[in-house]
């Protein structure tokens, strides 16, 4: 289960701010994770970094995406530290939730029976798909960016 972040100190780092720049709060990157339904997932994989787009579901404070048991992403069956990432930019504003975490299979029956039951977790890629990997945050952090006026 996730743990309350505290998104300025979490990394050890003092953020830098700017004008125009200003730190999520752990309530809103959550909800920005709720609302989101793909994002990136990323990893060092044995012949280097990967990142990934996958399609997602915020459950339980973790994210939760389901993948071919052949594919890369069947590595992160085995505990994995990834980092996941779901972003949005526009003309006038961008943002960036970064939860970094550990990476497993699903193995709990009751678990696997509601994911399946859930309508919401659909991949984008054709072909199976049925191994369902959940994130479980370390750290959430997130920024927004607002263009200058003119």
């Amino acid at each position: 289960m996730a743990g309350d972040f505290d998104t300025d100190t979490e990394t050890g780092v003092e953020p830098i701010e700017h004008e125009g720049t200003s730190v999520l709060s752990t309530a809103e990157c959550r909800r920005l994770l709720r609302a989101a339904h793909s994002g990136r997932v990323a990893w060092t994989a044995p012949d280097g970094p990967q990142v990934l787009p996958v399609s997602t579901l915020y459950r339980n404070g973790n994210i939760v995406f389901r993948t071919s048991p052949h594919g890369p992403l069947s590595a992160l069956r085995h505990r994995t530290y990834v980092a996941f990432e779901i972003d949005s930019i526009d003309r006038a504003e961008a943002w960036s939730v970064v939860v970094r975490g550990v990476a497993t299979e699903i193995h709990a029956q009751y678990d696997l029976i509601e994911l399946w039951e859930d309508e919401g977790l659909v991949p984008w890629a054709g072909g199976k798909r049925p191994l369902f990997i959940e994130i479980q945050p370390q750290t959430i952090s997130g920024r927004r960016y607002r263009r200058p006026a003119d």
